[in-house]
């Protein structure tokens, strides 16, 4: 579930289903461990519900239809010149339907330290790859790259519900880097800023702008929240 990016690219993938199955079985076959960490369904946003998600969490994904108002709120906020930390791993997208993937390549891309990726796997050797390069690079490498074209497609079609590339909803990550919420939206032209976060309070900090976003479009059940958490045991 994607949409076109906001750019010349004609290349479009199948969207990958908002399903928690499907995409562990995607980043677990491209070298994140099993017993590093995992997607969970967060099935509600009020405090009792997130208290069901398992911890830590260390990313947040979500879904979301796209209106003509979220398209003017994107505009807006991309004629606004933002800073962020330069430790924050972001991509630009330009392949249309990879949001998906791009969402879960935000995730995992910030908490490499915090997770032992396979040495020599896929996720290794792509952040590797492209640790020094800027969003625009990291978007073309992404483009032009075979693997993960194929890795996407097996996983977009693993789902339950038919996979058709005409769709009108998109992902994207949240993810608490040097002390803060970041929103990370390949469509956009830089990270988004929410203010002070921590690893502790980062599925909390990033449920309230979730409901935020949800309360402008009060019409739509079109919504999803992933959570990417730690599995028990593992090294944190």
């Amino acid at each position: 579930m994607a949409t076109v990016p906001d750019s010349s690219s004609s290349k479009r993938w199948l969207p990958l289903e908002a399903n928690p199955d499907v995409m562990n079985q995607f980043l677990w076959g491209l070298g994140l461990p099993e017993n590093e960490a995992e997607c969970f369904d967060v099935f509600g946003l009020d405090e009792e519900l997130l208290e069901m998600v398992p911890k830590p969490v260390l990313a947040v994904l979500f879904l979301y239809p796209l209106t003509s108002l979220s398209e003017e709120e994107r505009m807006q906020q991309d004629k606004v010149q933002r800073e962020y930390s330069n430790k924050v791993y972001f991509m630009k997208q330009t392949v249309g339907n990879a949001c998906g993937t791009i969402g879960l390549l935000h995730a995992v891309g910030n908490i490499t330290s915090e997770v032992n990726l396979v040495e020599g796997s896929y996720l290794d050797k792509f952040f590797k790859s492209t640790s020094s390069m800027d969003p625009h690079q990291r978007a073309a490498f992404l483009e032009n790259d075979r693997d993960m074209e194929v890795a996407h497609s097996v996983a977009a079609t693993a789902g339950d519900t038919e996979a058709s590339d005409n769709v009108d909803t998109h992902f994207i990550c949240f993810s608490c880097v040097d002390g803060e919420l970041y929103e990370l939206d390949g469509r956009k032209s830089c990270p988004i800023s929410h203010g002070p976060s921590s690893p502790s309070t980062l599925l909390q900090d990033a449920a309230k702008v979730i409901r935020g976003m949800i309360e402008k479009n009060p019409e739509s059940l079109n919504f999803n929240v992933i959570a990417v958490s730690k599995k028990a045991g593992g090294n944190f």
